[in-house]
């Protein structure tokens, strides 16, 4: 028999949000891990926020509905949170019950001074971090470094000289177009040393290779764990053509300091060869694997002896599956680039680029843990 399509509206309706979720739906492992993690920082929480005053949005849910946006490729806050107010799985795995409203973004940008201000970002990776350690899917053995291009969101028509990049701008333009307005580049040469961006000044302007357009780019760095591909530090820095060996010793400083391991191997490509970088990679316990050119290398210096170090280490078995296994950090980039995000930044800043940054690498470690125990 046909069934017909009822149009009142069901008045009363009582069911379980527990129930509508499948039991082997993969927000289920990370919402159980998600909640642990929150859990262990409420005394972090409890120093960020007062103990008087109205009640405001409670922080477990704001970082968890981050995790949302980032794995679920959804491309604005504004999106998460009408989203939020419809998706009863996003309900669910924000234990936001039905009969209460979602909040509006604006408690984003409200909070996001005070996440940055406490670096609760970087606690809620680390101890995503520490949880996997607690799972035995990290080890100290062997990892990987490696740095990318993040686009900004400025365009080109902000960059200005520098002289006059300090200046206010003035929004009424002689042509009548406003303030999105016809620039003519032809004949001007434009560096980073003589023009900045009104916009975004930390932005830099970075290409991936010779013959490519440039574009206003932040760089982003992970330190990956070979075994597992888990992504155990990132950092977000400006592109001055040092960033990627600077920030590979900040996050090997980092996961010493907060986790205790200490790389036996730390395989990177040919931009990190610098003989400084070398020596202090063995200086802090780790053998580099690195590839290094064929030509003479002269002198009698520590970095001279370091990259002839490395040059013999890349006859050894040990130095080609690292470099094998080190492609494996492209997935981590891949990943933040097409569903988190990255690939363009919708932030202004290192400081809010590296936060959302970590956000994603939180949710890349979180979804590959549920597939590594499954």
């Amino acid at each position: 028999m046909r069934g017909r399509v009822e149009r009142q509206g069901t008045m009363f309706v009582v069911f379980d949000l527990e129930q509508r979720v499948p039991d082997q739906h993969p927000l289920r492992k990370i919402k159980r891990w998600a909640d642990g993690v929150l859990a262990e920082m409420s005394r972090d929480f409890n120093a960020a926020y007062g103990a008087t005053g109205k009640p405001g949005i409670p922080p477990e849910r704001l970082l968890k509905a981050l995790l949302l946006q980032a794995l679920y490729s959804i491309p604005s806050q504004t999106k998460l949170v009408e989203a939020i107010q419809y998706n009863l799985l996003y309900r669910w795995f924000l234990d936001l019950p039905l009969e209460e409203d979602a909040w509006t973004q604006e408690a984003f940008s409200m909070n996001r001074d005070r996440f940055e201000r406490h670096d609760l970002c970087r606690k809620f990776f680390d101890r995503v971090v520490a949880e996997g350690i607690e799972n035995n899917l990290v080890s100290p053995d062997h990892f990987t470094c490696d740095g990318t291009l993040i686009r900004s969101l400025a365009s080109h028509k902000s960059l200005q000289p520098i002289e006059a990049a300090g200046k206010k701008n003035d929004d009424t333009r002689p042509d009548g177009g406003g303030r999105d307005v016809s620039v003519d580049w032809h004949g001007e040469r434009r560096t980073n040393a003589t023009h900045r961006s009104t916009t975004d000044p930390e932005a830099r302007l970075a290409r991936k290779g010779n013959g490519k357009e440039s574009h206003l780019c932040h760089t982003g760095h992970v330190l990956m764990e070979n075994r597992s591909g888990l992504c155990v530090g990132v950092t977000v820095d400006g592109f001055d053509g040092h960033a990627e060996r600077r920030n590979a010793l900040r996050m090997l400083r980092h996961v010493e300091r907060r986790h205790g391991l200490v790389p036996r191997t730390l395989g990177a490509d040919a931009g990190y060869k610098a003989g400084e970088f070398l020596v202090r990679v063995e200086a802090h316990g780790s053998t580099p694997h690195v590839p290094v050119e064929v030509e003479r290398i002269v002198g009698d210096t520590p970095e001279a002896h370091a990259r002839r170090r490395a040059r013999r280490r890349m006859g050894t078995l040990g130095y080609r599956l690292s470099q094998r296994v080190r492609k494996r950090a492209e997935q981590i980039f891949g990943w933040g680039k097409t569903t988190a995000g990255l690939a363009r930044t919708r932030f202004i800043g290192h400081v809010r680029i590296e936060d959302s940054a970590l956000i994603a690498g939180a949710a890349y470690n979180l979804l590959r843990m549920t597939r590594l125990l499954a």
